[in-house]
């Protein structure tokens, strides 16, 4: 007699076809690029997102691997192509294929949840809620790793700061860069998984990302509270800032005091210069002393916040200082510097790689270990170098230690016309929104500008173009949730959809008897 036994159904199969998902995947990453500045058309981060995940349903784990490597090569080699004008393209090539190795690895467990979540979980919440929220956490758990290592990581590229001018951006507030990429990828596959089910896109339920995204528009931003203002003045010279530009000992710092002319005058709190402000450092170049605190004096003994290179204990830091009264009052290391620009992390296993590229990175900037509050006539500012500001721990930490408003100082010399200075700056543009604080985003070349709490423009100058903002900022107190919460939210996150993904796997190999 013999018995029948029932099946663990096979996997499904491949959505798409091998090669047209590679060629949609290799579509999508300039797509998903076109929703960051420069283009800033935030509504095609949904396309690029649907586009990279309709290739990876019903996938093997190699042809998974293979399509989001290539879905990450192609969004990394757009979105950093500014790289290519500070040392060539070895090094834009080299980080484009790091962060599509990541990718590849986010493509593979995505593909895995589609394969086994359904299979585990049959009900229609499980497939068009509960699959898509696993979804929107591996790739999200993917960017948080990727954003952290290796060498502290590379967090350019999240999904959600291609969303600092659109609807969406005030959540930040609430839930942080990282869950704003999770609201964004979960929105993009609940909207994927009803496509993609035979049946499922009917009216009632075609109201399903409808709904959630009225939801998720109907959260107004977490309000801070107004302390004070002050007013504060920052100064864009337009130097020759770049690291392989030519130019004599002091020229920055001459473009800078040229500039700051028309800001004599004006009743001002503070003077703000970029990041490499001067080229010479006042603690160790008399001249370079002289010059900024007469300047002081013609502002009215006002306090300077300046970047320069300066060299301690046998160390050289990319400092913020705070000179006042012809001395510095307080001082901030970049605690960021960035690996393969500033220094070269393990040096001696890369150079023998490629000695030409390693050797023109000759300065060995250390991290610095001091905090980045600056208390500064009883105004307290926090501080951020260049790189530090896509820093979330950083971020949080200076608010925490009760930053009342944020001075972002930057160099945008090295990269010329391109979108780099504008991606940027809808980071700092996220920050101010997720703080809840206003922010001075001064380069040496431009674009900068103040930004409200709120995240709209108060004030900019053109790049490549000398110049001064000027304005009375106020000075808040308070944290958001995503300051508060911020690490816990990303972390819970990760955790739930590794988990899932986990339990899914175990449910789906045991017999169909045995669930």
């Amino acid at each position: 007699m013999s018995r029948s036994r029932r099946r663990t159904p096979a996997s499904p199969r491949p959505l798409i076809p091998l090669l047209p998902a590679i060629i949609i995947a290799a579509a999508a990453g300039p797509v998903l690029d076109a929703a960051f500045p420069d283009k800033n058309v935030w509504p095609l981060a949904f396309v690029g997102v649907a586009m990279i995940l309709v290739t990876l349903v019903g996938r093997r784990a190699g042809t998974s691997l293979l399509v989001g490597f290539v879905a990450g090569l192609s969004f990394y080699l757009t979105h950093v192509a500014w790289a290519t004008l500070y040392l060539g393209p070895i090094p834009w090539i080299a980080l484009s294929t790091l962060e599509a190795l990541f990718f590849a690895v986010g493509a593979l467990l995505i593909t895995l949840a589609y394969r086994w979540v359904p299979r585990v979980w049959t009900s229609a919440v499980a497939r068009f809620a509960l699959l898509p929220a696993v979804v929107a956490a591996l790739w999200t758990g993917r960017e948080a790793v990727a954003s952290v290592w290796p060498y502290g990581g590379f967090a350019w590229g999240r999904v959600s700061l291609s969303q600092s001018m659109s609807p969406f951006a005030d959540l930040v507030s609430w839930l942080g860069l990282s869950g704003l990429s999770f609201v964004i990828v979960l929105i993009t596959a609940v909207t994927v998984q009803l496509i993609v089910t035979p049946g499922a896109l009917r009216l009632s339920a075609g109201f399903v990302p409808v709904a959630l995204i009225a939801s998720v528009l109907a959260v107004p931003i977490w309000p801070t509270q107004q302390t004070g203002t002050s007013t504060i003045a920052a100064v864009q010279g337009n130097g020759k800032a770049g690291y392989f530009d030519e130019r004599e000992p002091g020229d920055i710092l001459i473009s800078q005091l040229e500039a700051t002319q028309d800001v004599i005058g004006h009743n001002i709190d503070l003077l703000v210069w970029p990041e490499n402000g001067t080229d010479l450092d006042p603690t160790r170049d008399s001249a370079a002393a002289v010059a900024l605190n007469l300047l002081s004096e013609s502002l009215g003994r006002v306090p300077i916040l300046t970047g320069t290179i300066t060299h301690r204990d046998g160390n050289y830091y990319n400092t913020s200082l705070l000179l006042q009264d012809g001395r510095v009052a307080d001082y901030y290391d970049k605690v960021h510097p960035v690996p393969f620009g500033e220094y070269v992390p393990d040096r001696e296993f890369w150079e023998p790689l490629a000695p030409d590229l390693i050797g023109l990175i000759q300065r060995e900037y250390v991290p610095g270990t001091r905090d980045s509050v600056m208390n500064i006539n009883g105004m307290i500012a926090g501080v951020s170098i260049c790189f530090d500001i896509v820093d979330d721990a950083l971020v949080r930490d200076t608010i925490d230690r009760g930053a009342q408003v944020i001075i972002a100082q930057t160099n945008n010399a090295d990269f010329g016309q391109t979108d780099e200075n504008q991606q940027q700056l809808a980071i700092a543009r996220m920050r101010a929104l997720e703080t809840g604080r206003a922010l001075v985003n001064i380069s040496t070349v431009g674009e900068s500008q103040m930004i409200a709490p709120d995240g709209s423009t108060i004030q900019e100058i053109p790049s490549h173009e000398p110049g001064y903002l000027l304005q009375t900022l106020p000075l808040m107190r308070g944290t958001t949730p995503a300051v508060t919460l911020g690490a816990q939210i990303e972390l819970f996150i990760a955790l739930f959809g590794l988990s899932a993904l986990v339990a899914a796997g175990t449910g789906a190999r045991r017999p169909r008897q045995a669930r």
